[in-house]
């Protein structure tokens, strides 16, 4: 348990720095929005080309880790729609659902670098790139049958084909299993700007904590957070049990499972008629409670692996 709070503490830490910097407009007002998207779309997608063009993807189950993956989703998913009967209010639903199977990319990369090093990050990314589209459709799908939605298939297409994340982990995957790898002149560079990646992350996530929602509607952000703090990890050792999957995509399945949810989920809420104000106080109290369920969880789970 200490071990795994010592490895773990950083990170939340730099979470309430960024919440701290933002409730002071430091360094200035409305930084953050832009560390934010200069996160999203630079520093983010260029660690991962950097990290997976050189990672030993060979030691990596692509189609063990990419069932895992959907497999998890889609017991998350039942999960949640059993619980539909707790909450009849459809736009409400969508938040919960986003709120019991989403992840936070960012926590998730952080956590996985500081307990397993190079490898674990890899193996993040490698499970980052298979969550990343399959929980775009899914809840995309949820919000055109709770709340009437519109989506377009091709919009939701481009929007799976252009994000960075997924263009970053694609495009390290290819150089890697090509071959071709990075040039060192190019890595150098790559290198540099992927450190700044996963601090500047975790500050902008924190920045972007918002108390004000968090108590209007206790009873659904904790029926979330029951399911995806709670469930979703006990989910991912029955899974890694069955899919037998090695020890180190087993443990880092498991953290993933563990994360809160994903920041991004309040901009589909308001983008396609959910309860955007449940969200933000979603968001933020996982967040929080993520602090004392992930240590917790990791450490009685780890064991069972």
């Amino acid at each position: 348990m200490n071990e795994i709070i010592s490895a773990l503490w950083p990170v939340f830490v730099l979470l309430l720095l960024g919440y701290w910097a933002q409730r002071h407009e430091f360094p200035g007002p409305g930084f953050w929005s832009y560390a934010e998207r200069g996160t999203y779309f630079v520093l983010f997608p260029v660690m991962l080309v950097d990290k997976l063009s050189e990672a030993p993807i060979g030691q990596i189950s692509l189609m063990q880790t990419g069932l895992a993956v959907l497999a998890l989703i889609l017991l998350g998913s039942v999960t949640a729609f059993v619980c539909r009967i707790w909450v009849t209010n459809a736009p409400a639903f969508t938040s919960v659902y986003q709120g019991s199977v989403r992840f936070n990319t960012y926590v998730g990369l952080a956590a996985a670098a500081v307990l397993f090093g190079d490898a674990g990050l890899a193996q993040a990314a490698v499970i980052a790139a298979f969550m990343i589209p399959l929980l775009n459709v899914f809840c995309v799908l949820v919000f055109v049958f709770c709340v009437g939605g519109h989506a377009n298939v091709w919009s939701v297409i481009k929007a799976l084909l252009t994000n960075p994340l997924i263009v970053g982990s694609l495009l390290g995957l290819s150089l890697n299993l090509t071959g071709l790898g990075l040039h060192a002149s190019i890595q150098s560079i790559t290198g540099l700007l992927g450190q700044l990646a996963l601090p500047m992350g975790l500050l902008a996530v924190g920045a972007g904590l918002s108390f004000r929602f968090l108590m209007r509607s206790w009873q659904p952000v904790l029926l979330a957070s029951v399911i995806k703090l709670v469930l979703f990890p006990l989910f991912a050792v029955l899974l890694s049990h069955l899919l037998q999957l090695p020890t180190l995509s087993a443990q880092v399945l498991l953290l993933f499972a563990a994360l809160p949810t994903a920041s991004s989920a309040y901009i589909l809420s308001r983008q396609m008629g959910g309860d955007a104000a449940l969200m933000a106080g979603t968001i933020t109290g996982q967040t929080l409670l993520a602090m004392v369920t992930m240590p917790l969880m990791l450490t009685l789970l780890w064991p069972l692996l």
